[in-house]
């Protein structure tokens, strides 16, 4: 099993970032709207994090260095990636949508703290191949999935004792 944490997925080079911005602006002329700057410095931004975020949480990181950007423009932008197949939307136990860049070759899953609301993602080959084989037994054919445990993070496994 492999933990991605925000480090190990800040390999996610500037090579990627540009690769999916120009992914983005081919699907934007298709839809018929035009690149701006101000899309770009959201993208380039929500690119970089490699995190989980809402569109508020962008919108406040993005607003410290750039006041002319308005939160319905990143919330946008946020819906154009996500339908652009460069983002993806999740809503996790906390009940906001957050997005979380996607990139074509990789795939992952999740665990959330209940307590801090960390999210750690993972992978694991061996859970890939028992999905597939569940999937066969049943005659099923999986296009896509998303797989999340609940619990409580390593920081916070005390604190689950004192609150039980």
């Amino acid at each position: 099993m492999k933990l991605r944490s925000s480090e190990a997925s800040a390999s996610n080079s500037s090579q990627n970032i540009i690769e999916s911005k120009e992914k983005l602006k081919a699907f934007l002329k298709k839809k018929g709207f035009k690149s701006t700057r101000q899309r770009d410095i959201i993208v380039t931004e929500f690119l970089k994090s490699r995190e989980h975020v809402t569109a508020e949480e962008l919108y406040n990181r993005i607003n410290k260095k750039y006041k002319e950007i308005g939160f319905t423009t990143v919330y946008r932008t946020l819906k154009l990636l996500a339908e652009s197949g460069l983002a993806a939307e999740q809503i996790f136990a906390d009940n906001l949508m957050r997005y979380e860049p996607l990139s074509e070759e990789e795939h992952h899953d999740h665990l959330i703290c209940v307590h801090c609301g960390s999210i750690t993602e993972f992978e694991n080959p061996k859970m890939e191949r028992l999905q597939k084989n569940i999937a066969n037994e049943f005659g099923f054919y999986i296009v896509n999935h998303k797989m999340e445990f609940y619990g409580y993070c390593r920081r916070c496994r005390g604190s689950a004792r004192t609150l039980s």
